[in-house]
């Protein structure tokens, strides 16, 4: 089965049940030729409307097993899923020209959308069919998903061609050929009642001649259906054929007419819970001027240091990739004795380090990982053929972080700089994709403040603003390779003749960290190998949401049990020797520690760092952070981590 088949898991007979008589009685006010009430007045006979089903190819998806064949779709259809169900219904309540759909990835944006293409095809409404997808590797998969349905599309055509052959009834193209020749593609659209349906539509904002051959391209097409399962955008380029309106502040955000969240999908079973594996560590480096630096991984430092610590953590050269690759390949066996053909991927930052990572996962599985690096027909291929098959790891450059579907992926490693919401989101959705009830997902990442928040917010829906608010900080607006050319770029107040060494990764040491998961955070940390580390690592991978939940509270308890127990080897209980230990210490890592909760509730929240601060000294009583002593500290972390862990 190839990975397009695994969109949905679902095995839709017709588009709204098994049989005709399920179709609800609005969906008989049809327009087009041969459809809606004949002449008399009278409705349609039932023979007909058999007719009608049969040609409209009302199998989207029909070859596609259903995800959970015991569980029963919302309504009147037996095999969608419910959002799928009432993203139809609404739509053709109204037969809108533009529809926006966002829904979390891995939810079955494409069934959605082949359902919603045979339907308006089956009533005449639109006659030919142009998708528009990111890459070149998403136009064949589309090609593949609309063959399976009756529609074909070609995914081959070149603006060159100027026109599609008679035995297609639509193409599949890239945001960028459209951005090359959108006159080519508005004579299409304008020589037939055309459906566009505009995949992971915030594409279309890219870059300035996109946005606009998109626009000139589809603007006389009779229904444009956008869909994104990341609905909002890292800049404020407008994104075409969608609406905006002003929210509570003035800042004008994205309206999407159907949207389904990845909280929501989580509670249907939709999608899997994700483990997020963070790992910290010591890092030494030599800056571009020869000095040498050193910084722990995950510690509250300026973003230099931050940009430069990561940087360190991510070099194949040091001892923390290794140690971290190494220990996602034991979560990765620990998942297949649930899931058998569960695979990993490795997001990596440029070819370079990608085929490095691929070396070292092959010394240390003894099998020689897939490797992507491009966005070519050899590299569809690749992904094809993993998804196909039952290896265990692929390396990938970015081409992966979306629209990509590859379902048995289970263990991802983020190893990449980028840090902005929106690739985070693309990132994960790769991982989230459900197939049976009780998979779940794990995440291995840097414990840096940016992923950390991110992955601590996962399930919050975000929309596109097109205004930047005056006090905006909150990583929504930086470019999406902030930390890598922050990383790369030189100093310009020290650029000089002198400055010729390059920026050089000396040392990396991987510590586990910290596990996260639905908001809260699980573990006391420890060495790489050790019981803490392996507590998390050996979870089972097929559990429930909630069986996840109350066996990491259960893992979380035994460590604090197990640090309570242990002693030195004088005999002394480990607590009273630790009482030596200078204030100073104690109190920087407490401050550092406060500052990471306000940021994640802080994003929760939408409340600036400031008022959280002023609520937390109302609350716990004490003075500022920088007069606080250490119980006052302390009982402010409490108050937050209580809020996090248990804000559902």
């Amino acid at each position: 089965m190839s990975a397009a088949e695994y969109d949905d898991q679902q095995q839709p007979a017709t588009l709204w049940g098994d049989t005709p008589e399920s179709v609800p009685a609005s969906f008989g006010q049809q327009s087009g030729a041969g459809s809606g009430p004949v002449a008399d007045g009278t409705a349609r006979p039932h023979e007909e409307a058999v007719a009608q089903a049969e040609n409209a190819g009302n199998a989207a998806a029909e070859h596609l097993s259903p995800a959970f064949p015991e569980r029963a779709a919302w309504g009147t259809a037996s095999k969608l899923r419910a959002w799928q169900v009432e993203a139809l219904t609404k739509y053709f309540e109204t037969e809108p020209r533009d529809f926006l759909a966002a829904a979390t990835p891995g939810a079955g944006k494409t069934t959605f959308a082949l359902r919603l293409a045979t339907e308006l095809l089956a009533r005449g409404t639109v006659d030919r069919i142009v998708v528009v997808a990111p890459t070149e590797h998403l136009k064949r998969q589309w090609a593949d998903s609309a063959d399976r349905v009756g529609i074909r599309i070609d995914p081959m055509f070149k603006n060159g061609d100027g026109m599609f052959g008679r035995h297609y009834q639509g193409v599949a193209i890239t945001y960028a050929q459209v951005g090359m020749n959108p006159e080519v593609h508005q004579r299409i659209t304008a020589g037939g009642k055309t459906l566009v349906i505009l995949d992971e539509v915030h594409h279309g904002g890219d870059a300035l001649t996109w946005g606009d051959g998109i626009r000139e391209a589809f603007t006389k097409a009779t229904r444009r259906l956008s869909l994104s399962g990341t609905p909002f955008r890292s800049d404020t380029a407008p994104i075409p054929f969608v609406q905006y309106a002003p929210d509570e502040q003035g800042i004008r955000t994205s309206i999407s007419d159907y949207n389904y969240g990845y909280g929501r999908a989580l509670k249907d079973g939709v999608v899997r819970p994700v483990l997020f594996m963070a790992y910290a560590g010591q890092m030494r480096w030599k800056t571009r001027m020869g000095d040498e630096m050193s910084a722990s991984l995950g510690e509250q430092v300026t973003k230099d240091i931050t940009a430069q610590a990561w940087r360190t953590a991510l070099s194949p050269e040091g001892e923390w990739m290794p140690a971290v690759l190494s220990a996602a390949d034991k979560r990765l066996t620990e998942v297949r004795r649930g899931v058998p053909d569960a695979g990993g991927l490795v997001i990596a930052t440029d070819t370079t380090t990608a085929r490095a990572y691929a070396r070292i996962l092959q010394q240390i599985t003894g099998e020689r990982p897939t490797v992507v690096l491009s966005d070519e027909a050899a590299a569809s291929s690749r992904i094809q053929a993993f998804s196909d098959d039952t290896s265990r790891w692929m390396v990938a450059v970015r081409m992966v972080s979306e629209g990509v579907d590859v379902p048995r992926l289970c263990v991802g490693v983020y190893a990449t700089s980028a840090s902005t919401p929106l690739f985070f989101a693309q990132v994960i959705g790769r991982f989230v994709r459900a197939r049976r009830r009780g998979e779940t997902a794990s995440v291995f990442l840097p414990s840096v403040p940016n992923l950390m928040a991110l992955a601590a917010t996962l399930e919050l829906e975000r929309d596109h603003a097109l205004d930047r608010p005056k006090d905006a900080d909150d990583g929504m607006y930086n470019p999406e390779d902030a930390m890598v050319a922050e990383a790369n770029k030189e100093d310009r107040a020290s650029e000089s003749l002198l400055e010729v060494q390059p920026f050089e990764a000396l040392d990396s040491q991987a510590s586990f960290d910290r596990v996260l998961y639905d908001g809260g955070e699980f573990g006391t940390g420890g060495e790489v190998g050790s019981l803490e580390e392996l507590d998390f690592i050996g979870i089972p991978g097929l559990l429930e949401p909630d069986q996840v939940r109350d066996l990491l509270r259960a893992r979380q308890a035994s460590q604090a049990k197990r640090s309570r127990g242990r002693t030195a080897k004088d005999g002394m209980p480990r607590a009273q020797q630790d009482e030596a230990r200078p204030m100073y210490q104690t109190l920087k890592e407490q401050r550092t520690e406060l500052a990471r909760l306000v940021s994640i509730w802080s994003r929760h929240s939408n409340e600036p760092h400031g008022a959280i601060h002023a609520e937390l000294r109302r609350i716990s009583g004490g003075p500022a952070v920088a007069q606080a002593s250490v119980e006052q500290i302390q009982k402010r972390i409490d108050v937050l981590r209580s809020r996090i862990g248990g804000r559902r």
